[in-house]
C-alpha cells in the first residue's frame, strides 16, 4: 500500500511538472541589433508577435504594423521576428533587414533577431506560442510569414491571426479597445 501511494505521488508530481506552462514573461531574446531583451519588461501591455519577411507578398504589412504601432504604441507592443522558414523570403542579415525595413516602411517598432518559427530548430518562444501544452490556451501552426499572435496584458495567449488578416483588422482593433 505504501509503495503504491509513493508511486502515485511520484506520478502525480511528474504529471504536474509536465503540464505546467512557462510564462510568456520568462522569455529573453535578442533584438535585431544583438541586444538582450527581457519579456518581463512587457508586463501590463498588449503584445502582437509577428514573423516577418522582406520578400513576401505580405511584406507590405510592415506599413500596417508601423501604423498600428504609431496609433497604439502606448498600449500595444509589436515584436517583429524575421524568419526565413518560408520560400527563402528572409535571406538577409540583421543589418540588411534593418536597412530594408527602415528605408521601405519606416519601421520603428521592435524587430528581434532572425529566428526559426517552425521545424526542428523552432525558437522556444514559437514552441510556446504554438503548443497548448506550453501556452495553456491553444495549438497552432505557423503557416506563412506575417502570422500574428496576440498576447494579453497578463502574458496569456489570446488568439492567432493568419497572414491574410491585416494588423489593423476589426478583430485587432476590437481587442485593443477592450
Amino acid at each position: 500500500m505504501k509503495r503504491n501511494m509513493t508511486l502515485f505521488l511520484t506520478l502525480f508530481i511528474a504529471a504536474a511538472a509536465v503540464s505546467q506552462t512557462n510564462s510568456f514573461y520568462d522569455f529573453r531574446v535578442k533584438t535585431l541589433e544583438g541586444e538582450d531583451f527581457d519579456f518581463s519588461a512587457l508586463k501590463g501591455k498588449k503584445i502582437m508577435i509577428v514573423n516577418t519577411a522582406s520578400k513576401c507578398g505580405y511584406t507590405p504589412q510592415y506599413k500596417d504594423l508601423e501604423e498600428l504601432h504609431e496609433m497604439y504604441g502606448d498600449k500595444l507592443v509589436i515584436l517583429g521576428f524575421p524568419a526565413n522558414n518560408f520560400a527563402n523570403q528572409e535571406p538577409g542579415s540583421a543589418s540588411e533587414i534593418r536597412a530594408f525595413c527602415t528605408a521601405n516602411y519606416g519601421v520603428t517598432f521592435r524587430l528581434m533577431d532572425k529566428i526559426s518559427v517552425k521545424g526542428k530548430d523552432i525558437h522556444p518562444l514559437y514552441a510556446w506560442l504554438t503548443s497548448k501544452q506550453k501556452n495553456g490556451v491553444m495549438d497552432s501552426e505557423v503557416k506563412w510569414n506575417f502570422q500574428k499572435y496576440l498576447i494579453s496584458e497578463e502574458g496569456k495567449l489570446v488568439d492567432v491571426l493568419y497572414s491574410k488578416e491585416k494588423p489593423g483588422s476589426e478583430k485587432v482593433l476590437a481587442w485593443l479597445s477592450e
